[in-house]
């Protein structure tokens, strides 16, 4: 086993949001349209067959909260607050530079701060069904069409059938390189680190040349297989290997992720929504009509908000046996009642296949770290 630094790469993954500003500013500069987002039921296809960046805007800082906290319930969940936090305060230079924003109705929460949001920026709400069916899978539909229309007006572009075709290509890439990178993490021991993932993760929302960030990602995968090759390896085959569930881990990788591996565990897969499973299912390219493909993929997304929620139960099962998962610690961020609904049914799932199970509720303070590392070190040694 080595601890010898990392590809020089992954510094340029963590500082890719930093570094965003910049860029984003001089796409700006030569007139390129800017669409924020918040979450990944949001189509992307959609954004780039519009000829206009998509970025993914901040909302995993406490640093907002209080101003936020002015206008919104306490009681309201940190992601919320954040996000709402950012745009009124102008702290978020994605946010300022943003032409339109698009929020989908994933919990009653945001749907209502989106109106607040709609009084401070341009916010498009699509309405997300919360159920799978034949109905439903229309409404959503409707929802994408409407999307379109929305951006062809706003930035007064054509979005054709071959500017759809040409970006469900790209976004499929992207997941293709991405899933490719994220499966270092099925060797035994793993050659990545989680916070490592988690950088390259968040970059991916950062990074506007698509095809030179798939190029970082191409070779920074054939680096660390190199080394694994070499034995240079962070953990060793005894290292405890965990699996990060529950809601999005922006706000909280520091005192769960990196927590974790300071104390002796290996995250090998970050199964939240901006982890393995946003790069997981692909856009069909072939067989159907570009929107209904669209549709097709991201309603299918296994989020808490959907009801039934069988698909993230099965491809948590999966990930714990293609990860050779010993352990899952499944985290609930302070008022996501679906999510917090939920660990019931991922304590089942986890547990009837033999492995350990923590749960954990927390928001974007720091105040909680010192107890949460004292529970994740039990779990960890237990394991």
């Amino acid at each position: 086993m080595s601890n010898n630094n990392l590809p020089e790469i992954f510094e340029t993954f963590a500082d890719a949001r930093k570094k965003g500003f910049l860029t984003m500013k001089a796409e700006k500069d030569k007139g390129r349209n800017v669409v924020g987002i918040f979450c990944t039921y949001t189509p992307r296809e959609i954004i780039y067959a519009a000829d206009a960046l998509s970025v993914s805007l901040c909302s995993t800082s406490e640093e907002t909260i209080p101003e936020a906290e002015k206008r919104l319930p306490k009681n309201l969940c940190p992601l919320i607050k954040s996000s709402y936090g950012f745009a009124i305060t102008d702290k978020c230079p994605y946010m300022y530079f943003s032409d339109l924003i698009v929020g989908e109705t994933t919990c009653d929460g945001k749907k209502k701060m989106y109106e607040l949001l709609g009084e401070v920026k341009d916010t498009h709400v699509m309405q997300l069904p919360h159920t799978r069916n034949s109905y439903s899978f229309e409404l959503w539909k409707n929802e994408i069409k409407e999307l379109i229309k929305k951006l062809e007006e706003k930035f007064n572009v054509e979005i054709t059938e071959e500017k759809l075709k040409d970006a469900i290509k790209l976004c499929n890439e992207e997941r293709n390189v991405m899933k490719e990178f994220f499966s270092l993490a099925k060797l035994v021991p793993s050659p990545v680190k989680g916070t490592e993932m988690h950088d390259v993760m968040n970059s991916s929302n950062f990074k506007f040349d698509k095809k030179e960030f798939f190029e970082e990602i191409r070779k920074t995968t054939q680096n660390m297989k190199e080394r694994y090759d070499k034995g240079e390896t962070p953990f060793t085959k005894d290292t405890p290997r965990i699996l990060i569930t529950g809601c999005p881990t922006g706000g909280v990788v520091d005192k769960v992720i990196k927590q974790i591996e300071e104390i002796g565990g290996s995250v090998v897969c970050i199964e939240n929504c901006v982890g393995t499973k946003n790069f997981e299912m692909l856009v069909d390219e072939e067989n159907k009509d570009p929107i209904e493909a669209i549709a097709e993929r991201y309603i299918n997304i296994p989020c808490s908000i959907m009801t039934p929620n069988d698909g993230r139960m099965e491809r948590i099962k999966q990930y714990i046996e293609d990860y050779k998962v010993d352990g899952v610690v499944d985290v609930t961020l302070t008022a996501c009642h679906t999510y917090a609904i939920e660990t019931e049914k991922v304590r089942r799932t986890v547990e009837g296949l033999g492995k350990s199970y923590l749960a954990i509720e927390t928001n974007y303070s720091n105040s909680d770290a010192p107890q949460l590392r004292t529970r994740l070190e039990a779990f960890v040694e237990m394991l």
